[in-house]
């Protein structure tokens, strides 16, 4: 009989799969299970960074709809994003099972990521980005923490974590490396005459107005809509802007075709007619308006009898919207042309405020940053507008002075400005940030005057002063938020200093050479004749004017052993024709003679130029006062170095035809300063890692105008023969003394005299 046999089945698994279902949804569930009452607390630590992260990013990128909507904007997508980033990381933290407050975790990662992707997009290279990222959530976590101690009761944990956060900031904030400063010029020793006249920072006593003068149809602001007082013209830029996003157009209302002409404006009180002075600004947010940052300036002008005129080119600049429109430097040129073709039309309409008021003779143009290159265009305007018929009413106005506030100097169309026979003035901050470079000295190489005219040129460098104080509105750091946090503001001078500054040499420069005063001329020849007006800090300017006569300039035809009137040999010192250099290592367009002693301490160590025999060179002496040049201080040749090199000692000496000779040393004329050192950033690790490393060396090519008159050699040797001259030497008497030399040559006091 066969047996019967009963199978029974193997018990089944379940499936690999719904295993795996089964894990991760348990897992899933589990997410926050490590996320106590003090680690959710402590995510506010990570909130706040998170959220003044986003604040700083979207005040540097502003909407343009104001402060307060441009914070509540940042406050709710640094919450949604934290939001959805951390608990998103939280469950991929959970999927790993590693046993940690996961929410947490994700918090901080994700401030990681998204103060890491901001610093990236503000142009720091992505260790720098990675490395304030993890530092500023740290500090967030520890922070918030700190907190969920507290609040936990855990007293003497939460204080010791609140302090060592405390300590955290501290030693970073002493990680910051100072420079070292430059001591304020002393003039109470030398020679120096303080002028008498009033200080012309000072209001004059004449009464004026204030109005705009516009399309009437801006969106954002009255003065230039509905309360706008003159209607002024629309202008057709088609002809040189063909990239202008319709971002833009939303926001403005208008496009390139109609761009309007708007203006602030400051008009003395009275018959006129006046000098007209246009003020122009540089390429800021285009949101948070530039135009008004120049009232300091046109108010203290007015009531000194001049037309002041802020205009108003802020859609052209840049916004992170909608970007910048194609050919803005050659737009911003034509827009201050355009203002001039409207100022003529408004001074022959009877019932205008401007009909009549108008000096046409005397016409001047500041400007700040782009601006600052724009005026200079503007002055040479036939070099790029020759066939536009903006040209015709243009030529109505003598453009007489030229004012460049820290200017760029860009080539546009492979050219660049040269002005001939124009007043022109630069100021340029040594702490500048955002043009670092002092291009001002360029365009101030750029300009030259027929022998006798009665124009000149200045430049002033300022050792504590930045790029934006020289606009009241455009705030206290040199680069848009969040870059501008991390530059260092420890040594900059106070804004309202900075201004007075301004104020000093815009109105001096403008008293001299539009109202034909002479009370102020010696500042632009020696800014110590003014330092009783001047904040202190360290100053160098150049000067020339049309009673300049050169006799070694270094650029006819690089061969060191030949100069403009004469040949050069030297002893004791390596020398040689080299370009001047920026920060950059980049051409500032000039060439200049380089020397360093090379001799032992007992040697001589001299340049010598021996001037031609002839008729050329007895026209350069004819009637001039003294011997002028240009010297930048090399010693140390700064590029890494934190300290101060001790100035070089520098004797010159005069020879005539009969070998008299005369030797002065240059400090009894003025002392060579050190040049400033600037280290931009707060920490000198992150200086080559922020703007692509553009920073470059601590200093430049800074070169100091020193004027040496024959009667102070003649005092030394009262033999010599001043009209007679045959040589001139220069001396280092010092060990490694470096100097650069340029623009060697005579002055004559009386040109101004004549006119």
């Amino acid at each position: 009989m066969g047996m019967d046999l009963e199978y029974v089945p193997a018990p089944i698994r379940p499936r690999l799969r719904r295993r795996m279902t089964q894990e991760i949804s348990r897992r899933i569930r589990g997410t926050y299970r490590y996320d106590t009452t003090v680690w959710r607390t402590a995510i506010a630590g990570l909130w706040i960074v998170c959220f003044l992260a986003f604040t700083t990013a979207v005040l540097g990128i502003p909407t343009g709809l104001g402060v307060p909507t441009d914070i509540a904007l940042a406050a709710g997508t640094s919450t949604i994003l934290l939001a959805i980033a951390s608990n998103i990381i939280a469950v991929l933290i959970a999927l790993t099972g590693l046993r940690i407050p996961r929410l947490f975790a994700g918090c901080v990662l994700s401030d990681v990521g998204a103060i890491l992707l901001i610093l990236y997009y503000a142009d720091f290279e992505i260790e720098a980005a990675a490395l304030i990222a993890v530092l500023l959530s740290v500090l967030g976590a520890l922070g918030g923490l700190a907190i969920g101690l507290l609040r936990s009761k855990r007293i003497t944990m939460g204080l010791l974590l609140t302090i060592t956060v405390t300590f955290s900031q501290l030693a970073l904030a002493n990680g910051v490396q100072e420079i070292p400063t430059l001591d304020p010029i002393d003039i109470s020793d030398s020679d120096v005459i303080p002028l008498t006249a009033a200080s012309p920072s000072q209001p004059g006593n004449q009464a004026y107005q204030t109005f705009t003068y516009a399309s009437g149809k801006d969106l954002h602001r009255t003065e230039y809509g509905k309360d706008t007082n003159v209607i002024s013209s629309t202008v057709d830029a088609s002809a040189y802007i063909k990239d202008w996003s319709k971002l833009r157009t939303l926001f403005w209302g208008f496009d390139y075709n109609a761009l309007p002409l708007n203006g602030r404006v400051w008009m003395p009180e009275g018959e006129g007619p006046y000098p007209v002075v246009l003020m122009v600004h540089g390429n800021h947010m285009m949101e948070d308006y530039s135009d008004g940052g120049y009232a300091y300036l046109g108010e203290l002008l007015a009531s000194r009898g001049f037309i002041a005129i802020s205009l108003d080119e802020n859609f052209l600049n840049y916004s992170a919207w909608s970007g910048i429109p194609d050919n803005d430097f050659k737009v911003r040129t034509w827009i201050i042309l355009k203002h001039l073709e409207q100022l003529a039309a408004f001074s022959d309409e009877p019932d205008n405020p401007f009909y009549q008021k108008i000096n046409f003779t005397k016409t001047a143009l500041l400007g700040h940053s782009r601006g600052g290159q724009a005026v200079a265009m503007a002055a040479d305007a036939e070099r790029w507008f020759k066939n536009d018929p903006v040209m015709k009413a243009v030529d109505r106005f003598n453009i007489a002075s030229i004012i460049a506030l820290a200017p760029t100097d860009k080539t546009i169309d492979d050219q660049q400005a040269r002005l001939k026979d124009v007043n022109y003035l630069t100021l340029q901050g040594a702490r500048d940030g955002d043009v670092h470079d002092f291009y001002g000295d360029r365009q101030y190489i750029r300009t030259s005057y027929s022998q006798g005219s009665s124009a000149f040129k200045s430049s002033l460098y300022i050792a504590d002063a930045n790029h934006s104080q020289f606009n009241s509105d455009w705030g206290a750091y040199d680069q848009t938020l969040p870059a501008g946090l991390f530059l260092n503001r420890a040594q900059i001078m106070e804004a309202d200093k900075q201004r007075r500054i301004a104020k000093v040499y815009v109105s001096a420069f403008l008293e001299t050479t539009l109202h034909g005063k002479d009370e102020y001329q010696s500042l632009f020849r020696d800014y110590r004749s003014g330092l009783k007006w001047l904040p202190e800090t360290t100053y160098y300017n150049r000067f020339q004017d049309g009673g300049y006569r050169p006799v070694a300039t270094f650029d006819e035809d690089h061969n060191k052993n030949t100069v403009n009137l004469g040949t050069a040999e030297a002893s004791g010192l390596s020398w040689s024709e080299e370009l001047a250099k920026d920060r950059e290592s980049k051409s500032k367009a000039t060439y200049g003679v380089v020397l360093e002693r090379t001799a032992k301490k007992d040697e001589e160590a001299y340049y010598n130029i021996k001037l031609k025999d002839s008729v050329v060179t007895e026209m350069a002496l004819s009637d001039a006062d003294g011997l002028t040049f240009s010297l930048a201080n090399l010693n140390g040749d700064i590029k890494d170095e934190l300290s101060i090199p001790l100035p070089p000692n520098v004797e010159v000496e005069l020879t005539d035809k009969n070998d008299t000779s005369a030797r002065l040393p240059l400090s009894e004329v003025m002392d060579i300063l050190p040049l400033p050192q600037t280290q931009f950033t707060l920490f000198p690790w992150l200086e080559e890692r922020i703007n692509d490393g553009k920073y470059g060396d601590l200093s430049e090519a800074v070169f100091q105008t020193y004027e040496m008159p024959f009667e102070q050699f003649q005092e030394e040797e009262p033999e010599l023969e001043p009209e007679n001259l045959t040589e001139i030497t220069f001396y280092l008497e010092a060990e490694g003394d470096k100097i650069m030399l340029d623009d060697i040559g005579f002055y004559d006091l009386g040109i101004r005299n004549m006119f």
